[in-house]
Formats: structure tokens, sequence, C-alpha cells
């Protein structure tokens, strides 16, 4: 097939990750980007990064563009699931960085119009597509820690500083961070069965380009997951952490013990104590350069070959709701049922690496 033809709309901080991941595609002849939406501001910068784009500050331009294939969603989460199923009825496949949307009714719409399109609908994050994710995914099907009875998550940083709608209404360091773990806990645990949280404003004020603004979103939550027949799972999210080391997942299972080092967006290797071994055994991460933006590769190939994508929209959905409803705990502290649920990714054998006392550069690619 020719190369997919990509139109990306959104031009800020995350734009450089997926610039450089289009790069990759293009230089395999799988994918190139055909056209650029934001603001005019943003336009130099870009362009800077992908000159061959046309750029466009009108988003109907880039819908009416027959020269594009999919849709890459990269802009403030309010405006995620309006863009996304404009682009969906314009024939386009869709992309959207996390969130999905930021209430269920838009969320519900949004699938089903994609099935009614007979379009892709991929949703961030894309954690579930980390080699690391799948290797531990596949010990613990296999029951190499027995049951896993409590897990914890940690994602947490001092807070964006270039915009402030992380702090309006539908942001929020639980859509913005806290996606990650639930994601990838749930991809490894499967539908969570109820919520509980609590949720605050930690900070009350913010510096953002140089201005104060006031904190309207919830930035410090901590969240209990119930995922039935005893096992739980702690989930801390904040843009009130400046620093933490250890473990950004754990699952602690009836007969081990799993770690998931560095975080489940930037995974370095995992580490695993097994009672019959009796000893902690540490191992390397199998592609330090995976990116946290792998969802875009992974739409590409999945249009160049014809199968479905394994980041389901259901799995975003279930998430969304899990937000949604924590954030209602968060609120008078009762416990919320979850109703939807979604099919567990299958996962898959990775692929033998070299040894890793064999890689001298792990900047180079193969």
């Amino acid at each position: 097939m020719p190369p997919v033809r990509l139109g990306i709309a959104g031009c800020g901080n995350v734009l450089g990750a997926y610039l450089t991941l289009a790069a990759r595609l293009r230089h395999q002849g799988l994918a190139d980007i055909a056209v650029l939406c934001g603001r005019e501001r943003q336009r130099a910068v870009a362009l800077a990064g992908w000159p061959a784009a046309e750029f466009v500050t009108d988003y109907a331009d880039l819908l009416a563009r027959k020269d594009v294939d999919a849709i890459v969603l990269l802009t403030p989460m309010c405006e995620h699931a309006p863009m996304a199923k404009a682009a969906l009825r314009a024939g386009k496949h869709v992309l959207i960085e996390k969130p999905m949307a930021t209430n269920l009714d838009e969320a519900r719409e949004l699938m089903t119009l994609a099935q009614q399109c007979e379009r892709h609908l991929v949703c961030a994050p894309f954690t579930v597509l980390s080699p690391t994710f799948h290797i531990i995914g596949r010990r613990l099907r296999r029951g190499d820690i027995g049951r896993v009875v409590s897990a914890r998550g940690r994602y947490g940083w001092a807070g964006p500083d270039w915009t402030d709608w992380f702090y309006k209404p539908g942001g929020g360091a639980l859509f913005d961070l806290g996606v990650y773990n639930l994601a990838t806990l749930t991809g490894w645990l499967g539908p969570v069965r109820r919520v509980t949280a609590m949720m605050g404003v930690a900070v009350p004020e913010r510096r953002v380009r140089g201005q104060m603004v006031r904190v309207e979103a919830d930035d410090n939550a901590q969240v209990l997951l119930d995922f039935g027949d005893g096992c739980f799972a702690a989930l801390t999210t904040s843009f009130g952490v400046q620093q933490y080391r250890g473990p950004g997942l754990e699952l602690f299972g009836t007969e081990g013990t799993v770690n998931l080092l560095g975080d489940d967006w930037d995974p370095d290797g995992y580490e695993i104590w097994q009672n019959s071994a009796g000893c902690w055994q540490c191992f390397k991460e199998t592609q330090p350069d995976w990116p946290w933006a792998d969802g875009l590769r992974h739409l590409v190939e999945c249009l160049q070959s014809g199968t479905r994508p394994q980041v389901t929209p259901e799995h975003a959905f279930h998430v969304l709701e899990v937000m949604l409803q924590a954030q209602a705990a968060g609120r008078d502290g009762q416990a919320r049922r979850i109703e939807s649920t979604f099919t567990t990714p299958a996962f898959a054998e990775v692929a033998a690496p070299v040894a890793a006392h064999r890689v001298h550069d792990r900047t180079r690619e193969e």
C-alpha cells in the first residue's frame, strides 16, 4: 500500500513526540504527514519540524482534504470528542490523545459513530503496546506470581506551566496523568467493578506563562479500585509530586511480586520476586526507545495490513467511566459501581532481544 497520509490537529507541547515517530514511519515508507493544523503563532515551529507539510489554521480545511487518510488529535481534552466526531463523519480514521472525551455520552457517541463509519478509533494512552507491558502480562497470565490480589500505581509531577487548560474543568491530574496507570492496570487485571476516591485541589493557584491562574480541576487524587474476587488496587496521581523513586507500578500475588520499573509510559524493565526462587530477579528494558506515542505506529500498521487495532475504544471508554466515577466519589465519599466492560488485550510474544550484556549503544537502531 502507499503511505498512510496523516493530518495532525494540535501543534502544542506533544507535537514533537509524534513528529519523531512519524519520521520513522516515513523512513519505512509507511506514512507521511500531509497537513498540520494549529494556531497561527504555531506555524513556524510546526513547519520547522515537518517542512513538507501544509499548515492550516481552520480544522474544517483539514477535514476537507482528500489527501488525508487519518487525523491525529493533539488538542486540549475538552475538544477531543467534537473534533473526533467531525473527523469520523468526514471519513477519516482517528487517533485521539487521552482522554477520548470528558463525558460518557460523547464517548459513547464516538464509539457508535466509528462503527457506523467503519473507521478506526484509536485512543491514548498506549501503554498496552509496550513490550514490557506484554512481558509482564504473559507472566501474570501463566501464574508466575500466583493470583494478583493487590496492586499500586503512581504517576505525578509538579504540573504543566505552558497552558492553563490542565487546571480548568475537563482537565486535572486524573485525566492527564492517572489515566496511564488506569489503562495499564485494567489491561493486566481486567475491568474495574467499583471505585472510590479522595480528590481535591492541593495548590489553589498556579503560575502559567508568567501569570497566576486559579486551579478549577482536582490536581491531587487517591483512587481505590475493586477488580472483584478480593483484588484491589490503589492509584496515586497528582500535580503536586516533585520527584519520586521506585517502581511506577507494583503487582502483589499469592506467590510473588512484580514491579514495573520506571513509568508505564516510559518503562525501564521490571523486577520479580517468586517464593519458589527466594530472590529478586531484575530484567533490563527490552526496548529502551519505545515511544509513548506508539499508537500512531500501531494505527498506521493496522491500516497497512487491514487488521483491527489492539487499542480499543471500549477499553478507553471503560477507563473514562472509572475516572468520572472516581471524581464523583471524591465529591461525596461514596463508592461507585462501574457498568462498562471490555476485552483485555492478548499478551503478545515479545521477540527475544539481544542479550543485555551485548548491547553497547542502545541508541542505535538495528
